[in-house]
Formats: C-alpha cells, sequence, structure tokens
C-alpha cells in the first residue's frame, strides 16, 4: 500500500484530490494539509511514501517543503501537482528533489500512474513541460539576484530589500542591474516579467 500525503490550499481541490487516490488500487491517503508547515509537519507525524505538493502553498511553497522532506524524511518522495507549467519552476522542483512534476491538467489516471512511478523510485515529470524546459537553458540569475528580483516583484524598494537581506543600498542596486543585464530586459519590471514567465522566482 503506498501511503500518500496530498497538500493543497484549496479546500475543495484537496478533497478531490484525496478521494481521487484513495479510490485506486494500492493507494492510501495517510494524511492533508492546507499550507506548506503543516505538510511539513503532517509528513513528519504519517510517514507517507509520497507526498502530493501544490507549488502554491501558503506559509512555505511546495518547493521549499520539498527541499526540507529530502533532509527530515528521505524515504518521502515528492510529486508537485501544479497549474503553473513554467520550465524554470520545474528546474527548481527538481533540484530541490522532487521527483515528480505534473500539471493539475492531467487525468485520475495520469496522477494515480504518477504516484506509482514516484513511490516506486521513478521521476513522473510531464513530458511536455520536460520538452520546454531543455529548450529554455539555464537560469542565468544567482540565488542572490534571484531574491532581490523576488522581492522587487513584491513590491519592496532597493532600501526595503537592503535590510531584509542585510545588504548595502549600492550592493542591491548593482544586483538589480546585474540581473536585468543577464535577462537582456529594458527595465527591472521587465526582468521581473521574464523571470516570473520562466519559473526563476
Amino acid at each position: 500500500m503506498i501511503k500518500v500525503l496530498v497538500a493543497e490550499d484549496m479546500h475543495v481541490v484537496r478533497a478531490g484530490l484525496a478521494e481521487i487516490l484513495d479510490g485506486q488500487l494500492g493507494i492510501e491517503v495517510a494524511g492533508q494539509a492546507a499550507d506548506g508547515p503543516s505538510a511539513l509537519e503532517a509528513a513528519l507525524r504519517h510517514g507517507p511514501d509520497v507526498a502530493v505538493l501544490d507549488i502554491d502553498l501558503p506559509g512555505l511553497d511546495g518547493i521549499a517543503v520539498a527541499g526540507r522532506l529530502r533532509e527530515r524524511l528521505p524515504a518521502c518522495r515528492c510529486l508537485m501537482l501544479t497549474a503553473l507549467d513554467r520550465p524554470g519552476l520545474l528546474r527548481r522542483a527538481l533540484d530541490a528533489g522532487a521527483a515528480g512534476y505534473l500539471l493539475k491538467t492531467a487525468t485520475p489516471g495520469e496522477l494515480a500512474s504518477a504516484v506509482r512511478t514516484v513511490a516506486a523510485g521513478g521521476r513522473a515529470v510531464d513530458p511536455r513541460l520536460a520538452e520546454r524546459s531543455s529548450e529554455l537553458g539555464e537560469n542565468p540569475l544567482t540565488a542572490r539576484e534571484a531574491e532581490v528580483l523576488r522581492l522587487s516583484a513584491s513590491g519592496a524598494g532597493a532600501r526595503e530589500i537592503a535590510a531584509e537581506l542585510f545588504l548595502g543600498v549600492g550592493t542591491v542596486r548593482n544586483r538589480i542591474s546585474s540581473a536585468v543585464g543577464k535577462l537582456h530586459a529594458r527595465t527591472l519590471v521587465d526582468a521581473v516579467r521574464i523571470a516570473e514567465r520562466n519559473g526563476w522566482i
């Protein structure tokens, strides 16, 4: 029996996923969670074989949850289930330790098959997204540049970002300028849009 944790912030979607998976032969939903911290706590409590994680979880996103589970509960394999078909997010999820990445347009059969594949030690990735990811190339941003762009996207100015990251204002401006240049963007707003579209932030 494959024990599964379902982490999804939308109640109706979470209940539907749990019902679909519970109805599959050899799969049992051992726990559910509505946010990132609860998903981590539930995984540590129930010890599932597979954690099905939405990326946009409140409190701690699904990619961060996957990274922490890799460290704290390596026997639990993570399958990202999301509406976000951004190649950069796929890369970030796999780098964080996720074993699968499926879009919410998948059929119940495809979801169950992905859970079984991941539980057996394999990798399950939406084939169209995998192809787009290979065409995209590597993320040109450093971790700090991505963080500065992420904070800029939320509306923070250079001084706020500097305070948040314990950096000098000049350093923040240099990182913004570097990110804009690497993404061949015209402005900071354009750089944020490019980075978000590709899933790099």
